[in-house]
């Protein structure tokens, strides 16, 4: 799981940031984006070395924070579960895909016109086509489909 990710989990959580500067800002969080920009309520603001500022609301950009101190009492196990679980992408594939009922049908390149009964159209390919098994595939799930 990514950090931001686990961040923008932490919403109504009570947490002190501490900023690249030495900054130091307690709040509660009311929401991170995917920058890890994290927008808090009720801040207490500790510019290192000044006195406390307090805020209603006070937005920290993501790049100028150190590290966030959570409290002990968060539940990390529940927070760094993933609800969704990442799907990889399928590799394309050349070639035409075709459903299993016209592959079982090809049984050979030369008797494909026999194997799947469909007419004149099929053999006629099979006779000039039979050295270009896609092609020769494709064109009996056409004639396949158009015939059912």
């Amino acid at each position: 799981m990514k950090l931001v990710r686990f961040l923008m989990k932490l919403n109504n959580e009570t947490v002190s940031i501490e900023l690249k500067n030495g900054t130091v800002v307690h709040g509660t969080i009311i929401g991170v984006d995917i920058s890890m920009n994290t927008h808090l309520k009720t801040v207490k603001l500790t510019l290192k070395g000044k006195n406390p500022v307090t805020m209603d609301h006070l937005s920290v950009r993501g790049n100028n924070i150190r590290y966030y101190i959570l409290p002990d009492s968060l539940n990390l196990e529940t927070l760094l579960v993933e609800e969704t679980p990442r799907v990889k992408p399928k590799k394309p594939t050349a070639g035409v895909k075709l459903p299993i009922e016209a592959l079982s049908a090809v049984e050979g390149l030369l008797d494909v016109a026999e194997a799947v009964a469909v007419g004149a159209g099929v053999a006629e390919a099979a006779k000039y086509y039979s050295h270009n098994l896609n092609f020769l595939l494709a064109f009996c799930y056409v004639n396949i489909c158009i015939k059912n």
